[in-house]
């Protein structure tokens, strides 16, 4: 019995010790705070940008339909395609400055009532893209399109892949001093001072064109031509959001 209650104080004498222990570092800690090394204020700064655009982009689309086969709504659209393309170089448009962004040919069905699905007969649709930075053309790039048999499904103002990276860089540097600003505020805030970058990461970057047309089911084809050959003055947006983490001395 002896044995046994000198291992059970054992166990408690231990015990305590690493109770004392602990309290010790706690209070060491508490008193000692780590170095300023490992204190940050971690902020995100943003900026908005409103440019000029370089760009018109009309989105056109060539769409035909056969009730016989998928093979003559196909050859149908070639030929309006063809005819689209041939009026668009007449117009002035280079050909490096339209690209087919899509092609497809499937079936389109009726639901009846005691038949269900029905098979009506097949579309074909081919999706075009021209850009072109003479503004005082898009009246003709419209016309040829709309004359040649296609339709008009947007007309926007958009930034070409330069400018883009232009105004890109512009706004997450502006987005930075932001950024900064803000931490600095803190900091003085807390009476400790900005000290070195520990982490950062761009969090956002969005570019909206700005769009002229948009077509709608009810909507007049006259509008797409109104619209480009009126063309307003419109600025594009351009947003930025970078996150970082400073250290505070």
């Amino acid at each position: 019995m002896a044995k046994k209650t000198s291992h059970s104080m054992d166990w408690t004498v231990v015990a305590a010790v690493l109770i004392v222990v602990l309290g010790f570092l706690a209070a060491v800690n508490y008193i000692f705070p780590g170095s300023s090394s490992d204190r940050t204020v971690s902020v995100s700064g943003t900026a908005e940008m409103s440019v000029s655009p370089d760009n018109v982009v009309v989105y056109a689309q060539i769409l035909t339909r056969s009730n016989v086969s998928a093979d003559e709504a196909k050859d149908l659209n070639s030929n309006i395609s063809e005819k689209v393309l041939e009026s668009l170089l007449a117009a002035g448009v280079n050909r490096s400055e339209i690209e087919t962004s899509g092609f497809s040919v499937y079936p389109e069905y009726d639901w009846t009532q005691d038949k269900g699905q029905v098979l009506k007969g097949y579309a074909a649709s081919n999706n075009m893209k021209i850009t072109f930075s003479d503004f005082d053309n898009a009246g003709k790039v419209v016309d040829a399109v709309v004359d040649s048999g296609g339709f008009i499904n947007y007309i926007n103002y958009e930034l070409s892949t330069l400018k883009l990276n232009k105004y890109k860089a512009q706004a997450f540097a502006e987005a930075s001093k932001d950024a900064k600003m803000k931490a600095e505020s803190i900091a003085a805030g807390l009476e400790k001072v900005l000290g070195d970058v520990v982490f950062v990461s761009t969090s956002d970057y969005n570019y909206y064109p700005y769009s002229l047309y948009k077509a709608e089911a009810g909507v007049m084809l006259n509008n797409a031509k109104q619209v480009a050959t009126n063309l307003p003055s419109a600025k594009v947006d351009v947003t930025a959001t970078v996150s970082v983490t400073y250290k505070i001395v």
